[in-house]
């Protein structure tokens, strides 16, 4: 069991432990000694915000090789040329990756295999949006599709280079991007008896919910993932990094909803360069201590408050099978069996 888990729910509201978050707990540093050279990371959204500002950091370390992701080349290729300006010495990759694209997900975790070395993989890749929409290509509600499945099938995908591509008695280290929504999020058992289908059902569609549940669901999949997976293999951990100004993540709702969420983040939220600092420590700094953990505010945190509810437990287990019924086609299971202790 997971040092999250033995936790136990959290001790406060979703507001107060929002408020101590932004409010009263001070951002934490690397240890200044902190050195990556020689060492190969993934991050995923890497073209802008939080994403683009962990790369920095990664690198601001001494990292040796970077392969930051992009829908689109060109801006990514814009992005690369930057960073390659300020770090000269580092070896600067743009890969290509969509994430509604279980094709472009296999085809870049393939190309994850071909590294001669790969140390850290974030997963920061994530979208919001206000209004019902269906990923055509897989039949999936959007924000459950891009933030769920297709980031919890690129976390298995990726399993196997961070095991073999890190050196030898060194675990690879796997980082998935949570939110601090997830923690005043609630899930009710489907009526039709699929979590999955209940989630595609416009009729069970709230703009202000999605959001929350969508990373929800990531915590009641890596509590049933951790166990399948050696924390001397990979080690493999959420991360929270609080309400963040000066992102787009809120690019994709209507104007005034937009508006309203950027300048509730321009008063609540923390700098960029302190929201990225978690992802740095999630994946940089914690050890296997974390594995299976929600790490958030620099420090190995409860989950959700719903996953240790009653009610959890089997939607939780049931969400886990029709998830890896998903990505059967993908070869998901063998990968995990590989994997046994």
């Amino acid at each position: 069991m997971s040092a999250s888990l033995n936790l136990g729910p959290p001790k406060e509201s979703p507001r107060m432990l929002f408020l101590r978050a932004q409010f009263r707990t001070p951002p934490q540093s690397p240890p200044k000694d902190t050195n990556l050279e020689g060492k190969v990371a993934i991050v995923t959204g890497s073209t802008s915000g939080l994403g683009l500002e962990a790369s920095r950091q990664l690198l601001s370390f001494r990292l040796s090789s970077l392969i930051i992701t992009a829908r689109s080349m060109s801006k990514g290729e814009q992005v690369a040329a930057q960073l390659r300006t300020q770090y000269p010495r580092a070896d600067i990759q743009v890969w290509p990756l969509e994430m509604e694209s279980y094709d472009s997900i296999q085809a870049f975790a393939r190309r994850a295999e071909l590294c001669s070395r790969l140390d850290i993989a974030i997963l920061n890749a994530g979208t919001q949006i206000a209004d019902f929409t269906v990923v055509p290509t897989t039949g999936h509600e959007k924000l459950v599709q891009v933030n769920y499945l297709s980031t919890m099938l690129l976390a298995i995908l990726l399993l196997p280079a961070l095991k073999a591509k890190s050196p030898e008695g060194i675990p690879g280290r796997l980082s998935i991007v949570s939110s601090g929504s997830a923690r005043g999020a609630v899930m009710s058992k489907p009526k039709d008896g699929s979590v999955l289908s209940s989630l595609d059902d416009v009729q069970h569609w709230d703009p202000f919910e999605r959001y929350p549940v969508s990373k929800l669901l990531g915590h009641m999949f890596l509590i049933n993932l951790a166990p399948r997976v050696n924390p001397e293999d990979v080690t493999v951990n959420l991360v929270d990094p609080g309400l963040v100004k000066g992102t787009d993540l809120q690019s994709g709702a209507p104007l005034l909803l937009a508006i309203f969420f950027y300048c509730f983040k321009a008063i609540l939220g923390r700098t960029v360069s302190v929201g990225a600092s978690t992802y740095i420590d999630a994946a940089v700094v914690k050890g296997e201590e974390s594995h299976g953990c929600n790490v958030a505010n620099w420090m190995i945190s409860p989950f959700a408050g719903y996953v240790y509810t009653l009610d959890s437990v089997s939607i939780r287990d049931q969400l886990w099978e029709e998830t890896m019924a998903e990505f059967e086609p993908f070869g998901a299971q063998a990968i995990l069996d590989s994997f046994k202790k």
